[in-house]
C-alpha cells in the first residue's frame, strides 16, 4: 500500500503542470531550461530513445516560457517553485511566462494511410490556431483573418497546412510584441510510421514543407525545440536549414536531462524506503550512456518501484518492452544472415560487437544495409555505446556496443523466440518426420544440424531449450501425441511419440548436452543408457506398441548427434 507521506508515482504521467499541482514525484530536469537559453541556440534537435522523458520535458518548457495571460490566464511561475532553474538565478527566471508557444506532440500520427496520419497532424495544428484565436483582435489585414480562420475550423488546403506554423509565428509576435517558441515533440513518429506503412515520400513531402514554413527564414521565432528518438538527414526533411542544432545520444550537453542519473535513482529509492532494491533496478533498468552520463530508463524505474511499494517481494519486469512492437529487432532478424546471427549471439552473451555509426539517416535507407539496422538500433536505445570513440581509415565513426541492461537482453530473447517460432511453423519437416519414424539416425541428426545452424543460440545450450525445440517440432505430426517429462518405467523420459490411432510405432527420445563437442557421441551413449536402465519403453511394450524406436540425442551449441538404440 502506498504510504500517503510519500509523493505519488507518475505512472504514465507526461504533464509537468500534472505532475507539479497533483503532488506527483518529480525528477527535478529543469535546468534544461538554462542550458537552452545559455546555449542560445535557434533551434534544437534532441534525440532520445522512446519514454525517456522527451514530452515531460518538453511540457516543463512550454510551463515556462508561455505568456498565459491570453490563454488561461493562471500564473505558471508557482510551478517552479523550489526547483532548480528558481534559484539558478533571476537572469533565467526574467524568461518565465514571457513568450508565445506553438506546441505540438505528433505522437499520435501512426495511423494506416497517409491520410489518416495526416488528418492527425491536421487536427494537432488545428489545435494550436484554437488556442491561440484570441489573436483575431489584432489581425487587421482581411486575407490574414480569413485564413486564421480556415486554419482554425479544418477547410485550409493541405499547402495551408503546410506553411501555417510560420503564419502562426507571425500573427503571434503582432500580438505579444514577442517572438514565438515552438516546440514539436515526438517530430519523427510520422517519419516513422510512414516507413513502416509504406507512404513515406508523401509524409515526407508534408513534413519537410511543415518544417521549412516553422523553421527557415521565420524572421517571426525566437527559438524551436524538437525531439524525438532519430535524426533524420537535413537532405530529408530540413533542407536549407543550416544552423540545426542536434544533441544526439553521443553528444555531451543535455546528457543528464533525459533519464534518470544514478543519484537520482538512490534519492529516489531513499525515499520510498527501497535501498535494498538498488542492485536489482540497475541490473535491469540502467546502463544507457548519453554523452559521457550513464542513465536509467526512467519509465522502467517508475513503473517497478511502484510494484514494489505494493510489494516488496516481486520482481522487476520489462516495462519498457511492452510500449511497443519492437519491430526494428524483428526486422533485422528477417534480414538476418550468418554474420548478423553471429553478433547477436554475442550481444546476448554479454559480449561486444564494433559497427560503423553514423548520425544522418533516413528512414527509406533502414532496409538497403544491414550497418544502416545497427545505427537504428543504437540511436533508439537497443544498444549502447561502450568504450572509446574512434574512427576508421574513411574517417568514420566506430563504436564497440552493447546491450545496455537485461531489460533490452529481455527484448532481444523473445523477438528471436519469435522469429524462431514462425520459421518452424512454416518450416517443410516431412523429411526430418520420415526419417525419425523409421529409424535413419543419420538423416534425423542432419536434419537437426541444418535447423540449428539457422538458429541464433542464447542459452548457453542449457538442455531445455533442445527440449522444447524438438517437442515443437514434433506437435507438428499428424496422428501421433507428444508426452514431455512424463514418469514411465523408473523414472522420468524426456519424450515419448505415440502413434494415436493405432498402437503400433513408438519413440523414445533422451536428450544430453554436452559442454564440448568431443562429448557428444559420449553423450548419446549415456542417453540411450539411462533409456534401458530406466526401462522407459516397458510402460509401452504393456500398451502393445509392435515398434518401439529408441533415439540418444546429444547437443552442443548447434550441432547435434543422434543415435539409435538396439
Amino acid at each position: 500500500m502506498y504510504d500517503k507521506k510519500k509523493k505519488k508515482l507518475p505512472i504514465g504521467i507526461e504533464f509537468f503542470a500534472s505532475m507539479i499541482e497533483e503532488n506527483y514525484y518529480y525528477v527535478d530536469k529543469t535546468l534544461f531550461i538554462r542550458d537552452i537559453l545559455d546555449k542560445g541556440s535557434k533551434f534544437t534537435l534532441c534525440t532520445r530513445p522512446r519514454r525517456f522523458g522527451k514530452t515531460l520535458n518538453q511540457t516543463m518548457l512550454k510551463c515556462f516560457f508561455e505568456d498565459t495571460a491570453p490563454l488561461s490566464g493562471k500564473d505558471t511561475r508557482a510551478l517552479f517553485n523550489g526547483l532548480k532553474i528558481e534559484t539558478a538565478g533571476e537572469e533565467y527566471m526574467e524568461h518565465q511566462g514571457k513568450y508565445p508557444v506553438i506546441f505540438l506532440i505528433f505522437k499520435d500520427a501512426n495511423k494506416r494511410t497517409f491520410e489518416s496520419s495526416y488528418y492527425v497532424l491536421k487536427e494537432k495544428i488545428t489545435e494550436e490556431f484554437k488556442r491561440h484565436r484570441y489573436v483575431l483582435k489584432k489581425i487587421e489585414d482581411k486575407d490574414d483573418k480569413a485564413l486564421f480562420e480556415k486554419l482554425a475550423s479544418r477547410a485550409a488546403s493541405k499547402d495551408e497546412y503546410s506553411s501555417s506554423l510560420g503564419f502562426l509565428c507571425k500573427c503571434l509576435e503582432a500580438y505579444h510584441g514577442k517572438k514565438a517558441i515552438i516546440l514539436m515533440d515526438e517530430y519523427d513518429v510520422p517519419l516513422e510510421n510512414a516507413w513502416r506503412r509504406g507512404f513515406y515520400n508523401d509524409m515526407v513531402d508534408f513534413i519537410r514543407s511543415l518544417m521549412s514554413s516553422a523553421l527557415k527564414s521565420n524572421e517571426h521565432l525566437q527559438l524551436a525545440v524538437m525531439t524525438g528518438c532519430l535524426r533524420i538527414s537535413k537532405e530529408s526533411i530540413f533542407t536549407g536549414l543550416n544552423n540545426l542544432d542536434v544533441i544526439s545520444i553521443l553528444e555531451d550537453r543535455y546528457d543528464e536531462y533525459f533519464g534518470f542519473t544514478q543519484n537520482e535513482v538512490d534519492v529516489m529509492l531513499k525515499h520510498y524506503n527501497l535501498e535494498n532494491k538498488r542492485d536489482s533496478v540497475k541490473d535491469w533498468y540502467d546502463g544507457y550512456l548519453f554523452g559521457r552520463k550513464e542513465v536509467y530508463n526512467p519509465w522502467s524505474v517508475i513503473n517497478c518501484l511502484s510494484r514494489f511499494v505494493e510489494n516488496p517481494q516481486r520482481d522487476p519486469k520489462p516495462y519498457w518492452a511492452n510500449t511497443s512492437s519492437n519491430d526494428i529487432v524483428k526486422r533485422l532478424l528477417e534480414k538476418s544472415n550468418a554474420d548478423v546471427r553471429k553478433d547477436l549471439e554475442k550481444l546476448i552473451s554479454g559480449g561486444i560487437i564494433s559497427k560503423r555509426i553514423h548520425e544522418d539517416v533516413t528512414y527509406d535507407e533502414i532496409n538497403k544495409k544491414i550497418d544502416n539496422f545497427w545505427n537504428f538500433l543504437f540511436f533508439t536505445g537497443y544498444l549502447k555505446k561502450v568504450g572509446i570513440e574512434r574512427q576508421d581509415e574513411d574517417g568514420k565513426l566506430i563504436l564497440d556496443l552493447a546491450i545496455p541492461n537485461r531489460e533490452v537482453r529481455y527484448i532481444y530473447i523473445t523477438k528471436i523466440q519469435d522469429w524462431f517460432d514462425e520459421k518452424i511453423e512454416v518450416k517443410d519437416f516431412s523429411l526430418f518426420f520420415d526419417a525419425l519414424l523409421n529409424g535413419n539416425a543419420q538423416i534425423v541428426q542432419d536434419e537437426l544440424n541444418n535447423l540449428l545452424g539457422d538458429c541464433i543460440s542464447y542459452f548457453d545450450g542449457k538442455e531445455d531449450f533442445y527440449h522444447g525445440l524438438i517437442v515443437g517440432i514434433l506437435n507438428k505430426l499428424q496422428y501421433y501425441t507428444v508426452k514431455s517429462n512424463r514418469e514411465t518405467g523408473l523414472g522420468r523420459c524426456d519424450i515419448v511419440l505415440k502413434q494415436a490411432t493405432r498402437r503400433n510405432k513408438a519413440v523414445i527420445m533422451e536428450l544430453k548436452w554436452a559442454k564440448k563437442e568431443k562429448y557428444l557421441q559420449k553423450g548419446c551413449d549415456a542417453a540411450l543408457k539411462q533409456i534401458e536402465d530406466n526401462k522407459y519403453a516397458d510402460e509401452l511394450l504393456s500398451e502393445n506398441y509392435t515398434e518401439i524406436i529408441k533415439y540418444g540425442i546429444a547437443f552442443c551449441g548447434k550441432y547435434c548427434e543422434v543415435k539409435k538404440g538396439s
